[in-house]
């Protein structure tokens, strides 16, 4: 019998690698169709997939806009142990979560990806132009315009779906403007993303059943032309608070509501968290109060997206998108939290679209070193500060560095105290160096005068941006150990994590418009 009993092991594990080699290869080709775009529309297979079990009956879909791991990285280490011989992480609740995974971002136009793009292949499950939203592409030639998307054949996305084929309740939430990009891949379908008029206008019409966050950009359209699109909410029966009193009076029988921020910043969004002021409402605010509204026996879907992080990245400015990335972990966990209480019947996704600015742990002149402890000196973002600036050139149009010098040292704790010669340049402290004050002086220079020079040169070191503002921000960060490469969206792939019923899922490697097909999989649509 032993020796029959070896027989078959010896036979059968030849056939067991052959099957595992099958099965390699056959996912090979699959995911190479999926990513390489052989048929971008057609990109994801799960929704034919058989899934066993229970479907989830509450959804929570989070999304970190431009948020890559290094973002997630970057807070643990912000909130961890730096000392030497105590390096340590301080986990974020997401990272938790027993399924991981992570997606490409490509789209139909590039490598590095736009927000419309990347959450259209979320939300919908195929490849689209950078900047078109809802809508697959025609021909070889990105533009967004009627003539390069097909309008004959609207998908709908997994938001859509769910309130029509399962009856589901669906909120949308936003840090940004609610007809930005993001949220409105989940209900709009449009050519082109700066459409913002006519995106609001699919909202209104969506029927959704909770909004909040961000006001919406132009809504009385690009002019100022149109019906105000806050009365055209209000008309299709959506109820709009904008007190702090009003939306936190929201629950389960106030029907259709859009809850707009009370208090605003940048554009209409929320502020950044490290600006907010005691008793704000924050992203965890809006989730909770979005369960309470979208509570009922069919169950609900909601998207919640934390915008600024990308804004942030795209200013390079570290300690406002960590500071941001950790509001965005508290969102999460109002949703870990309820998830406790329906632990058979919720799933939770978190990913981002894409990353932004090139973020990294580790830059030239720190080397092997990192000292992120330093970012605790900034105490404003960079929009905070522009605003003071404009604020104190107003007042003197003739104003000094040097009298500038002090609200530097107020809000991100740098000083002119280097004295040349003395050790080492202060690569990981505050004192500035010569060379750093001399690039300070240079933006200082750029920020006061009436037309900023245009060149290479400039483009390169303030990508638009106020020159002093993002001069500071790369100084105190390049001290902190984190670098930046980018003010766009760069091309790696994003983190991918969920809990709960059917997250099993979402483990592996795989194209974004993957996650669209496994939340068709995860809840048994046709």
């Amino acid at each position: 019998m032993l020796k029959d009993s070896k027989m078959s092991r010896r036979l059968i594990a030849p056939i067991v690698c052959l099957v595992m080699l099958l099965s390699f290869t056959a996912g090979s080709a699959m995911n190479s169709k999926s990513s390489l775009g052989m048929n971008f529309a057609e990109a994801g297979t799960l929704s034919n997939i058989q899934v066993e079990g229970k479907t989830p009956k509450y959804i929570f879909m989070f999304i970190g806009d431009g948020m890559a791991a290094v973002q997630v990285n970057s807070a643990q280490i912000y909130k961890g142990n730096n000392n030497h011989n105590q390096i340590a992480l301080q986990e974020v609740n997401f990272q938790d979560f027993e399924a991981v995974g992570y997606q490409t971002t490509h789209d139909a136009t590039s490598f590095a990806p736009d927000s419309a793009s990347t959450a259209t292949s979320l939300s919908s499950g195929f490849k689209t132009w950078s900047g078109t939203i809802g809508l697959r592409p025609v021909g070889g030639i990105s533009a967004n315009k009627v003539e390069n998307v097909d309008i004959n054949k609207v998908p709908k996305t997994i938001a859509e779906r769910l309130k029509d084929e399962k009856g589901m309740k669906i909120g949308i939430i936003s840090t940004v403007t609610i007809n930005h990009a993001t949220p409105a891949a989940y209900y709009a379908h449009i050519p082109s993303r700066n459409d913002y008029y006519d995106i609001a206008m699919q909202m209104a019409d969506s029927n959704f059943d909770y909004f909040g966050g961000g006001t919406i950009s132009q809504p009385t359209g690009k002019n100022k032309d149109q019906r105000d699109a806050y009365e055209v909410l209000e008309e299709k029966g959506y109820k709009i608070a904008r007190t702090k009193e009003e939306i936190l009076g929201l629950n389960s029988s106030s029907g259709k509501v859009y809850a707009v921020t009370p208090v605003t910043q940048d554009g209409g969004a929320m502020p950044y968290a490290i600006d907010s002021k005691e008793g704000d409402l924050a992203l965890a605010d809006f989730v909770k109060k979005g369960i309470d509204v979208l509570d009922n026996e069919k169950g609900f879907f909601m998207m919640a997206e934390s915008g600024k992080i990308d804004w942030a990245g795209h200013a390079n400015d570290a300690k406002a998108n960590i500071g941001d990335v950790l509001a965005f972990a508290d969102a999460v966990q109002v949703a870990i939290d309820f998830a406790k209480e329906h632990p058979e019947e919720t799933l939770i996704i978190v990913t981002g679209d894409h990353e932004t600015g090139g973020m990294t742990i580790g830059q030239a002149t720190t080397g092997y070193d990192t000292a992120v402890n330093i970012l605790e000196n900034q105490k404003i973002s960079y929009i905070e500060f522009d605003k003071i600036i404009d604020g104190m050139k107003d007042k003197k149009p003739n104003l000094t560095f040097e009298e500038v010098l002090p609200v530097i040292t107020e809000n991100f704790g740098l000083k002119d105290e280097y004295v040349d010669g003395e050790g080492d340049q202060p690569y990981m402290a505050l004192e500035l160096s010569n060379s750093e004050v001399k690039r300070l002086k240079t933006a200082f220079s750029e920020t006061m005068a009436k037309e900023r020079t245009k060149n290479e040169e400039t483009a390169l070191l303030y990508g638009g941006y106020n020159p002093l503002s993002v001069t500071l921000t790369h100084i105190l960060n390049n001290k902190a150990g984190i670098g930046w490469t980018s003010y766009a969206h760069t091309g790696v792939p994003v983190p991918v994590y969920a809990t709960g019923v059917q997250a099993k899922l979402f483990n592996g490697a795989y194209d974004n418009t993957e996650v669209y097909h496994k939340l068709v999989a995860a809840t048994k649509l046709q």
